[in-house]
């Protein structure tokens, strides 16, 4: 497998990301040679840029890594597919977006690796500027998060994935062309990328350091907490690094000021001045009007063709599973109403109260409302909340990657593996608080069982991958939640079947998603995905496929 190392000494002006704030505004400097980059600050800000890029694609979070989520049961498609292996586990590791983010996040990698070595070879002749060891930082952090979305996916204790940093280079990583060296285990990436964000950490501003026009960059606090969910997937093959969880939330907490905003329809607002509340952690900002950028998958998830007023995609809709999880709170809780439209609901669109229906492809009876603040607006695209091409959906909102609430439900659940189930009650009862829910008694011993309800629940329609929740849960030392995640990995995913579907008060019957019925029975093996086939071929024989696959 030859995984290529992208030198970009070219012009960036191609970059197709515009946000909301100007970080990734290419400053252009002509067309500057390897030899002669990184010779002043705004060579090192376009190179960045080039590594944040990607992350805000289609391929990645605007579209296709919520493909594979149709293998759990909190969403279905919405529109007929040529990949339904991803949703039944017959995986081939050739579909589409599996390999389009394989080769993504290997590219980040590459040029972040690149970044690093010419930053450090700089350093060690010269003081970098304050703008240059920032960028430094940045490149430490990009190149560790693209290095954990490939880790967890595809690595297992028995072995990891391909990863090499510059410095294992002995001829200089622009000149060696070798095959990134297969870790003997997960673990060994993991421990990678600690290292990684320990070093973006000492590179990184704070947050509350940033202008307005930087803000959405790396920083400290979002280094601190992949470093969290890092120990929370290691703690799969090694319980003892509960503890760091624990130790990492407490820091993001105490150190950094992080806490959980006022409330959903706070943290999901379509208001910039909401964007950088205290739960914010790492996101995609996004914005809308004529040079619209961020995350797509506001319109990835709007009706298809928004009622007549928006090209909506109509994809990745709610199952009747998930309305139903959280109809536990009792239904028309402040949670289920922010984050599903269900039939006959009110919500506002296009400056119109409307009353939700969905008449669009396969049905599924629900959409997500989580993101359809910048929607309300009458006019939204020329009021620029809402990007003006349909065909790059975008919308004012900072579509969330980390947020605080997700941090206190792991530290929750390290409390709960840790036998400290008053901590982890007091936890889930901020979320459940926030969310005008009621709490968890005093004298109730929270579960492994709560864990899954809050954490399925308050991080729906996110890139939190509850998918592989489910799949790490499947190797759990806990019989209760081993038995939960056997139990949705199992199943098939519900919706609510309409008589009249453009009839808002139309009559229903819960059945069986009209898609990919022929699930297979989940294995273990199935936790990671098998690499694609084309880079066992090149890789000549030093790329061990994943057990269970071909």
């Amino acid at each position: 497998m030859k995984i290529n190392k992208y030198i970009f000494a070219i012009a960036l002006s191609g970059l197709m990301l515009n946000s909301c704030t100007d970080f990734l505004d290419v400053q252009s400097e002509g067309s500057p040679t390897t030899t002669s980059y990184f010779t002043n600050d705004k060579q090192s800000i376009d190179a960045i840029a080039a590594l944040y890029d990607p992350l805000h694609s289609e391929t990645s979070f605007g579209r296709n890594l919520f493909w594979e989520q149709g293998a759990a049961c909190d969403v279905v498609w919405g529109r007929t597919r040529g990949f339904n292996t991803l949703a039944t586990f017959a995986y081939t590791g050739d579909e589409s977006p599996l390999t389009g983010n394989f080769d993504l996040f290997y590219q980040v990698m590459a040029r972040s690796n690149w970044v690093i070595e010419k930053l450090l070879g700089k350093q060690s002749s010269t003081t970098l500027t304050s703008i240059e060891k920032r960028s430094l930082g940045e490149a430490f952090f990009l190149r560790g998060m693209a290095h954990f979305y490939i880790a967890y996916r595809y690595g297992t204790d028995k072995q990891g994935v391909p990863f090499v940093r510059y410095e294992d280079y002995p001829n200089g990583y622009e000149n060696d062309n070798s095959i990134p060296t297969q870790q003997a285990s997960v673990v060994d990436n993991y421990k990678y990328i600690i290292q990684d964000m320990d070093n973006a950490i000492k590179y990184l501003p704070k947050f509350e350091e940033y202008g307005a026009a930087d803000r959405g960059r790396a920083h400290q606090a979002a280094a601190v907490a992949y470093k969290a969910k890092v120990y929370a997937y290691w703690s799969t093959w090694d319980a003892s690094q509960w503890s760091n969880v624990i130790s990492m939330v407490n820091s993001l907490e105490s150190d950094y000021g992080r806490g959980l905003a006022s409330s959903l329809n706070e943290f999901f607002s379509s208001d910039f001045a909401n964007f950088w509340n205290k739960e914010y952690i790492w996101s995609i900002p996004s914005t809308g009007g004529s040079t619209g950028g961020g995350s797509e998958f506001p319109g990835v998830v709007l009706e298809n063709k928004g009622w007549g007023k928006f090209n909506g995609w109509g994809q990745n809709k709610p199952t009747y599973d998930i309305y139903e999880e959280m109809a536990k709170d009792g239904a028309g809780n402040d949670r289920i109403k922010r984050s599903i439209l269900e039939y006959n609901q009110e919500f506002q669109f296009w400056g119109e109260t409307r009353k939700f229906y969905s008449a669009s492809d396969i049905e599924a009876g629900f959409m997500v409302n989580k993101y359809m603040d910048p929607f309300k607006y009458a006019n939204a695209d020329q009021a620029g909340y809402v990007n003006t091409s349909g065909d790059w959906p975008t919308a004012r909102v900072n579509f969330p990657i980390i947020r605080f609430a997700e941090m206190l439900l792991f530290r929750a659940e390290a409390y709960l593996m840790t036998g400290q189930a008053g901590k982890a009650r007091t936890d889930l009862n901020r979320i459940r608080t926030r969310s005008n829910l009621a709490p968890l008694g005093d004298n109730y011993t929270p579960t492994m069982a709560d864990l899954y309800h809050e954490r399925r629940c308050e991080l729906a329609f996110e890139f939190t991958d509850h998918l592989f929740d489910l799949k790490r849960w499947h190797r759990s030392s806990d019989a209760i939640i081993k038995a939960l995640a056997e139990k949705e990995l199992n199943a098939h995913p519900r919706i609510r079947k309409y008589s009249d579907r453009t009839n808002p008060l139309s009559t229903f019957e819960i059945a069986d998603y009209g898609d990919y019925k022929n699930k297979t029975k989940y294995d273990d093996y199935m936790m990671v995905f098998p690499y694609p086939s084309n880079q066992i071929t090149k890789s000549n024989g030093k790329l061990k496929q994943n057990d269970g696959y071909k």
